[in-house]
């Protein structure tokens, strides 16, 4: 599943916060408002805070290149998810 947000420079850094922080997203693809993408951040389980780090600096020096953003963020498949459960549990 696929959703998009726009958010202005300063609220660039929070919005990407708040979605690594939900656990259900793949991938996140930060566009300026010309559609040209800055930045494709892989999300994964495993992602820890030491490796948001820098995440999270490159994603800030990118809220003061531009004003307006568009933040497109993919979504794990719920029916995957349990699908992958599902496997794990009979292994």
């Amino acid at each position: 599943m696929i959703s998009e947000f726009k958010v202005k420079g300063k609220e660039l850094i929070d919005k990407v916060e708040e979605l690594i922080n939900e656990g259900n997203i793949r991938r996140i693809i930060i566009k300026d408002e010309k559609g040209n993408t800055f930045i494709e951040i892989p999300v994964t389980i495993g992602l820890l805070g030491a490796l948001c780090a820098p995440i999270l600096t490159a994603v800030g020096a990118l809220a003061g290149v531009a004003a307006n953003f568009t933040v497109q963020v993919i979504r794990k498949d719920p029916q995957q998810n349990s699908s992958d459960e599902n496997l794990t549990e009979t292994k």
